[in-house]
């Protein structure tokens, strides 16, 4: 891998505080395009607009799909304006070609009452990992977190007097995320009655300050997170192909359904443009049809 490479990598991480997810597409993109001009017998240094049009077409060739495209496009942009700023390269050729045209795909919302059937089938299991599972429900629909935010805080970050948890968002941005009584109640449950638990199964002498674990006591992942939504299917019966930013979106639909100001939904997810939170509003517009397609068949034969 180029020494430039690695020099951004780090830069991303350092200045830009993007996250370790991100940071690893991005090197495996930017390798993807290096592998390419060797192919070629060019260096990085030397791109060309017909080098990025050659890459586009092998790409698509290869089926892969113009989000993917956009998103390699993205970080080699990015990528040529950090060789820029360095004076590397006398301009950046990225900037003068647009990123494949993709498709919008709105989120999926659940419906209100799918989210209630939900919390009342799972808060009716009698496992041991039952409250940590209601907690984990409540706090997803309730707050809106994004996966990664939900398994990193705290029980510190945590204020049950004003019913408020501190979250580090994309680029270790800080701000508050509410939640209701509904949420209140199932996290002191989990906190006072399984959580001592878990810390004790971890068996290491540095407990984990993490306030969601998992089933050894240790800290729960991303990946973890979305395992137990998936037993949580399992152990209720209700199939809904619950995914972590599926909440996510369901919390931001719901609140502009009921009246919610843009901008508020905007600083609650923690968007830093609002154009980003934008797409919920034809999220509702297809929730209004849906329902209205429901309460009237007649209208859906049509």
């Amino acid at each position: 891998m180029d020494a430039t490479i690695t020099e951004y990598l780090k830069y991303l991480k350092a200045q830009r505080h993007f996250s370790l997810a991100t940071i690893s597409s991005y090197e495996k993109d930017l390798c993807l395009f290096e592998d390419f001009l060797v192919k070629r017998s060019k260096l990085l240094l030397q791109v060309q607009r017909n080098d990025i049009r050659d890459f586009l077409m092998e790409e698509l060739a290869r089926g892969i799909s113009k989000r993917t495209l956009s998103r390699r496009m993205s970080a080699l942009r990015g990528y040529y304006d950090y060789l820029h700023l360095l004076d590397m390269v006398d301009g950046n050729p990225f900037r003068s070609l647009s990123s494949p045209k993709v498709e919008i795909t709105y989120p999926k919302a659940l419906y209100l009452e799918e989210v209630e059937n939900l919390l009342n089938k799972n808060s009716k299991r009698d496992d041991f990992l039952a409250k940590r599972d209601q907690a984990i429900l409540e706090l997803l629909y309730a707050s809106g977190m994004r996966a990664s935010e939900l398994v990193s805080f705290t029980s510190a970050q945590i204020d049950y007097r004003s019913r408020m948890v501190l979250v580090y968002g994309k680029g270790n941005k800080e701000r508050n995320v509410p939640f209701g009584q509904s949420a209140e109640k199932a996290m002191k449950e989990y906190s006072s009655e399984i959580r001592p638990v878990l810390v004790n199964k971890n068996g290491e002498k540095n407990h984990p300050r993490t306030f969601f674990l998992n089933a050894q006591g240790k800290p729960l992942t991303v990946r973890g997170l979305e395992y137990i939504l998936k037993a949580v299917e399992d152990k209720t019966g209700v199939y809904l192909g619950l995914h972590p930013h599926e909440f996510r979106h369901t919390f931001a639909t719901h609140l502009l359904e009921n009246g919610a100001d843009l901008r508020l939904i905007q600083e609650l997810l923690g968007h830093e443009t609002i154009d980003t939170t934008q797409v919920y509003t034809h999220v509702t517009t297809k929730h209004m049809k849906e329902q209205y397609d429901s309460f009237f068949p007649k209208r859906k034969k049509k």
